[in-house]
């Protein structure tokens, strides 16, 4: 996810319809030969300075890479990087709420003046009629802060230098978007929205009397041995070993500048995209996710159950979960997850559906066409891809 919602919606628009030719690229890859030609393609094509791919097969696990992580000193891409995963931080953010679920602690069903009275006193929403599993599946009908015009000038070329510390709070994202109208009825149809999981996490936080960072590496990042994955909060450097996030800063030039946007305070996306990992991390995250080792058979199923993105101008074929999203490939096969994207970085992590077979990508540019990953998906899943 990037500062703006209209970004996202704009990026996967223009990448739905993108039909890079790639050159042809040849590769020695053990195992996984086709995943490393589209990485090898990708960089080739200068749709990225650099791509990682990480499988993990049952116990099997492969690592590719093609490209660099600086074009300043030519350093190689490499397994352990950080990267800022964008709207796949949802995924973590819906387990959190799930787990509490689970632990009785609130209710998919409870609506949300149960949880945050007043806060939308003056607004034209009806909180008493909308549910915690409608944020989560995005059928809520709350506006997108992310796509208020203000908010979304403010992270757009030279005013992106401009605002990329600023400090945003939960109450202050919320406030923006409740000063729009709704977008739909409760639960009437899917429509992307980040306040939902701006929301989300605020009920967390009244639920357990922790913050929502603390309730994050309590219940899923320690258990999960995730080592590279933490919510950076106000923090604008990356931790640890990561490659330069390279940006155009939603450039509409045909042939934009290019510039460093790797340091920036994403309180602006916290809990809907703020999660910083590695491709490692959410092959194990999703892996032990999907195979049941997360969530109990409940709430799984209740992740699992989707609502259609058809005509929502979204990511084509999917259907939208509670956190993830399932995705038919143009082969038949569909593969489940969650992906985002950021100023810098793309990031995908698929599988099948039982967790035993996890595919994530990532680049370190955003102006790759979604087909780059659809075409890594492809090579992984689909027994003919060629």
């Amino acid at each position: 996810m990037l500062r703006s919602q209209s970004v996202v919606t704009a990026l996967l628009a223009a990448a739905t319809l993108a039909t890079t030719a790639l050159p042809a690229a040849a590769s020695s890859a053990p195992g996984h030969p086709k995943v490393q030609q589209v990485l090898d393609q990708a960089v080739a094509a200068k749709l990225a300075p650099g791509m990682v791919a990480h499988v993990r097969d049952g116990r099997r696990s492969w690592f590719g890479s093609a490209g660099v992580s600086s074009t300043k000193t030519g350093r190689e891409r490499r397994q352990n990087e950080r990267f800022r995963i964008g709207s796949a931080s949802k995924a973590f953010t819906a387990t959190v709420v799930l787990k509490l679920a689970a632990a009785g602690k609130l209710s998919l069903d409870d609506t949300l003046d149960k949880y945050l009275p007043g806060l939308f006193d003056d607004s034209a929403y009806q909180p008493e009629k909308i549910t915690i599993r409608q944020l989560l599946n995005q059928t809520s009908g709350i506006y997108a802060y992310s796509d208020d015009e203000e908010f979304f000038a403010t992270g757009v070329g030279a005013e992106w230098f401009k605002h990329r510390y600023d400090t945003y709070t939960p109450q202050q994202l919320v406030k923006i978007a409740l000063a729009h109208p709704p977008t739909g009825e409760p639960g009437q149809r899917f429509k992307y929205s980040n306040t939902n999981y701006i929301l989300a996490a605020m009920i967390v936080e009244k639920a357990t009397g922790r913050t929502f960072e603390q309730e994050l590496d309590r219940t899923v990042i320690r258990p999960l041995r995730l080592t590279g994955t933490y919510l950076p909060g106000t923090a604008a450097k990356i931790r640890g070993p990561h490659p330069v996030h390279y940006s155009t800063l939603f450039s509409r030039d045909p042939q934009p500048t290019i510039y460093d946007a790797t340091q920036m305070n994403q309180s602006f996306a916290w809990s809907a995209g703020g999660v910083i990992s590695t491709a490692t991390d959410l092959n194990r995250f999703f892996a032990a996710l999907f195979g049941g080792r997360v969530l109990p058979p409940a709430q799984l199923r209740e992740m699992l159950t989707t609502v259609s993105t058809e005509g929502a101008n979204w990511i084509p074929g999917t259907r939208y979960g509670l956190g993830i999203f399932e995705q038919e490939l143009p082969c038949g096969t569909t593969v489940w997850g969650n992906a985002g994207a950021t100023y810098g970085s793309w990031s995908y992590s698929m599988g099948t559906r039982d967790g035993k077979h996890r595919l994530t990508t990532q680049v370190n540019g955003d102006w790759a066409p979604l087909s780059v990953f659809t075409d890594a998906l492809s090579a992984e899943f689909c027994p003919t891809a060629s």
